[in-house]
């Protein structure tokens, strides 16, 4: 199996259909499935399975799969660090970013590695964080931000900052009791929530806390989108969890109450262990924590951590 053969496969995969891999790659669609056969036949397995609406792999194409991205990921990186040597600063460096941190971050890390490193071609990803944690796990991305400070087999986090938690909006029944700006824990027992779904990390944080606590935590929906989680505590459907920082200006007058005792959520840079970490990536990374740095800095909602923490 040959590095275009990967090549190749993994275009297959991605765009689940021959013909629009063979426009990408530039072969005819011929000649892209007897590569396909021949791999195969070198395996004795069926890769994909073949469809009207085109091919999806099979196990056995999602075990080669996961594999052969890993094997092109380090060519790439092998041979970015080679043209590096000695000279400026180059090649692709993919970066997942959950949108709090796309928005508050996004555009300042794509200005200054323009600036900076005008050789690095910049990929940003932006989804829920369950999402951008699947493409870390997959070896898809350089890094990521990611709220979590627990580390696992597949990604090493790097803890930049923390920031408090809040009940944003107005419950559609009797609000909880608290004082001023702030609301008691234990006086969300019960109350309708939306929230993000199981996979992200704020969701997490939110369940910890409340088992510890041992109150119910009643969530009417789960909901992976900001705008629609903001959407229905606007609305008064029901309160939501979130940061100061994913409320932007048109939500000040949002009700938002600090929850005590504090709920706090951790910013961490998000390595896969699986890859090697490029010259560029690191250069990335290091704007990123400038810049992260910078907004605390600033009186951003984001409190510091060590990075020993």
């Amino acid at each position: 199996m040959d590095i275009r053969a990967m090549r190749y496969f993994v275009a297959i995969v991605d765009h689940g259909s021959l013909t629009r891999a063979a426009e990408v790659v530039c072969v005819a669609q011929p000649a892209l499935s007897q590569q396909l056969a021949a791999l195969e036949d070198e395996f004795g397995v069926p890769l994909v399975h073949r469809g009207a609406k085109g091919v999806r792999p099979t196990e056995a194409g999602r075990t080669l799969y996961r594999h052969v991205r890993n094997i092109l990921r380090q060519i790439e990186i092998a041979g970015a660090d080679v043209r590096v040597a000695g000279s400026e600063v180059s090649g692709t460096v993919a970066v997942g970013l959950p949108t709090t941190a796309a928005a508050a971050f996004g555009m300042a890390l794509v200005r200054t590695v323009r600036q900076r490193y005008p050789q690095v071609r910049l990929q940003l990803f932006e989804s829920m964080s369950g999402y951008i944690s699947e493409l870390l796990n997959q070896n898809r991305l350089d890094f990521a931000i990611l709220f979590r400070d627990t580390p696992s087999r597949a990604v090493e986090p790097e803890p930049l900052a923390t920031e408090p938690l809040y009940l944003i909006g107005t419950p559609p029944g009797p609000a909880p009791r608290g004082r001023g700006d702030t609301v008691p824990l234990k006086a969300l027992d019960g109350l309708p929530l939306v929230l993000p779904s199981g996979s992200q990390g704020l969701r997490e944080v939110v369940e910890r806390s409340f088992a510890k606590a041992g109150i119910a935590l009643n969530v009417v929906a789960d909901l992976d989108s900001l705008p629609i989680l903001l959407a229905a505590a606007r609305e008064g459907l029901a309160c939501t969890v979130l940061p100061a920082s994913s409320l932007d200006e048109s939500d000040a007058a949002m009700p938002r109450r600090r929850i005590t005792p504090e709920l706090r959520r951790t910013l961490s840079l998000c390595w896969p262990r699986a890859l090697p970490r490029s010259h560029a990536a690191e250069a990335v990374a290091d704007i990123l924590r400038e810049i992260v740095a910078e907004k605390i800095a600033s009186g951003g909602s984001l409190a510091a951590v060590s990075r020993s923490t």
